[in-house]
């Protein structure tokens, strides 16, 4: 009664013999890929608030412009303009000049597209310029001419100001180098395609 057990429990042991190579594979390609190596995605997203919180470690700024303008810019709210691939920074500004009796208060709407700076390894702002700029009171017959000192304070402070510096172990994998593609400006972030250098 013993022989007809016998092979049976020889095909059993022999079928598991044979499956342990295969089980040993999957093993150590799910530990490969679990901890070997840094994960690289195809792309990074930053939200609408770590954009904000980058620009606000910017202000308050207190400039004075063109030698006549003391400018003091605070309270940044940052945007998503999508349909434009641009963020946009809203800034609270209180401007004073010999020319008015008074302190004005009012506020500067900025636009600016991102770029990358291979050097520093960050997405940063590129060429800002003012969408709007709107003051009460005895400035607001001046409006075209502090719109162009809020242009030229945006070039001079915000151009090339990093938003995101990436970690160099961000941009390896197993010896291969990446960085930064597309960049494109979402109604809630920033979405940054990583691509092989």
């Amino acid at each position: 009664m013993t022989e007809p057990v016998a092979p049976l429990r020889r095909r059993i042991v022999l079928t598991g013999l044979l499956s342990l190579p295969a089980l040993a594979l999957s093993s150590i390609a799910q530990a490969a890929s679990n901890s070997i190596f840094p994960f690289i995605p195809d792309h990074y997203t930053f939200s609408t608030q770590q954009v904000q919180d980058a620009v606000g470690r910017k202000f308050p700024l207190q400039r004075t412009a063109s030698q006549i303008f003391d400018i003091v810019l605070s309270n940044p709210v940052v945007g998503m303009a999508a349909e434009r691939n641009r963020v946009t920074v809203r800034v609270d500004a209180r401007l004073a000049t010999p020319f008015m009796p008074k302190p004005v208060n009012g506020a500067f709407t900025l636009s600016t597209q991102l770029g990358y700076d291979a050097a520093s390894r960050s997405v940063i702002l590129v060429s800002p310029t003012v969408d709007d700029a709107q003051f009460t009171g005895d400035a607001a017959q001046y409006n075209q001419q502090i719109a162009g000192v809020g242009a030229q304070l945006a070039a001079q402070l915000l151009d090339r100001y990093p938003i995101h510096t990436f970690k160099p172990e961000e941009l390896q994998f197993a010896g291969v180098s990446y960085e930064p593609g597309t960049i494109t400006v979402l109604t809630n972030g920033i979405r940054v395609q990583i691509v092989e250098k």
